[in-house]
């Protein structure tokens, strides 16, 4: 069987470091906000070209914090896209904003940035640009609109660890920068955790006192906030794993490009990868009109894929009554047609070679 993730190899790799870290953090005693969490958030800051990294429990809580450091509030609207992970929309909605809809580009499946500006109202205080699948967003458009609108820009850099714009690490762009270390993630912990990156300094000392009740010092609360620590054993973890990220990546590059080479001959839309952009391949993410059959026999021939995502967020049954107004064509075009392949650092050519056979007998 060829797994869609893999992520066995990765630790046989570096289990001394692992198993290193791990019994640092025994024998410190130390289990939150430690020593390991201020080195992570320090190194990490520094990976992505932010002057400060507020560590917390998830890419959900990651981008709720973010906005609710921000002040966003009910009433206040929140530009963003409806192809993407359920948590970039929950985020708007539990601050008591309205998630307003924009369609993607359909080569990226990011943001179409042309479509933005009339989307902005009076009520609108933000954009939620997501660099979904680990292709960077457009960025440079989406900052002018801000500039022009006084709106703010939170990135949703969940799935694009190391993707850059015009040669910036995405997440240092906008206002606020938002990470998951879900495990499969490109820099995943083994568990749950995320980062919150900015460069101005009073946000990141009020999100440090969101994540932790809106404590200022010990049984003091300053704002309400809630409990969402990144765990020294996670920093410690992912602190190993910082080091090999870009190896990891240029790893995923180098399979994105073969898969490239292999399907150039066979009708499938694969991954683009624009000039502004650095791509990091979370996913590789094909589309078929016959996306049905394609991953039916893939299935029969023990190759595992996803689909990312088949519903979008706009007609999820949590959100259809509120949303399901909202005109999305290419969104619901694409969600149609999409279906992810194996990626992981760890995927070969041999494994590579036997999925473009199976898709190819298909066409």
């Amino acid at each position: 069987m060829i797994p869609f993730v893999n992520l066995y190899p990765m630790h046989k790799e570096i289990e001394a470091q692992y198993n290193s870290a791990f019994h640092r953090v025994i024998e410190s005693q130390k289990f939150l906000f430690g020593e390991e969490l201020s080195y992570f958030e320090k190194e990490f800051s520094e990976y992505v070209g932010s002057k400060f990294a507020i560590g917390v429990n998830s890419g959900s809580d990651a981008l709720f914090l973010a906005l609710k450091g921000l002040g966003i509030k009910e009433g206040d609207e929140v530009v963003t896209v409806s192809h993407t992970f359920i948590s970039t929309v929950d985020a708007i909605v539990r601050n008591g904003a309205v998630p307003v809809f924009v369609d993607i580009d359909p080569q990226t499946f990011c943001i179409d940035t042309s479509r933005i500006p009339k989307k902005i109202t009076p009520q609108t205080k933000a954009i939620i640009p997501v660099h979904i699948y680990g292709h960077p967003t457009d960025m440079g458009p989406i900052i002018d609109i801000a500039k022009a609108n006084n709106l703010y820009v939170v990135e949703d850099a969940c799935q694009a660890h190391g993707a850059e714009y015009k040669g910036k690490k995405v997440g240092s762009i906008g206002d606020l920068g938002c990470f998951s270390f879900y495990p499969t993630k490109n820099l995943g912990a083994y568990g749950d955790a995320g980062m919150i990156v900015t460069s101005n300094k009073e946000l990141a000392d009020k999100l440090r006192m969101l994540r932790n009740y809106g404590q200022s010092q010990k049984y003091h609360y300053d704002f309400i906030g809630i409990n969402s620590r990144l765990d020294e054993i996670q920093a410690a973890i992912l602190r190993v794993k910082l080091k090999h990220l870009d190896e990891w990546n240029e790893r995923r590059r180098g399979i994105a490009r073969l898969y490239d080479d292999l399907l150039a001959d066979s009708g499938i839309a694969r991954p683009v990868e624009k000039d502004y952009a650095k791509h990091v391949y979370h996913q590789y993410v094909i589309r078929s009109k016959e996306r049905s059959i394609l991953q039916q026999r893939l299935k029969e021939n023990e190759i595992q894929t996803l689909i990312h995502y088949p519903v979008p967020v706009h007609r999820q049954k949590a959100y259809v009554n509120s949303y399901f107004g909202n005109c999305l064509p290419v969104t619901e075009r694409i969600c149609g047609e999409i279906l992810s392949l194996p990626m992981h650092p760890w995927l070969s050519r041999d494994e590579i070679s036997t999925i473009i056979k199976v898709i190819k007998k298909c066409l």
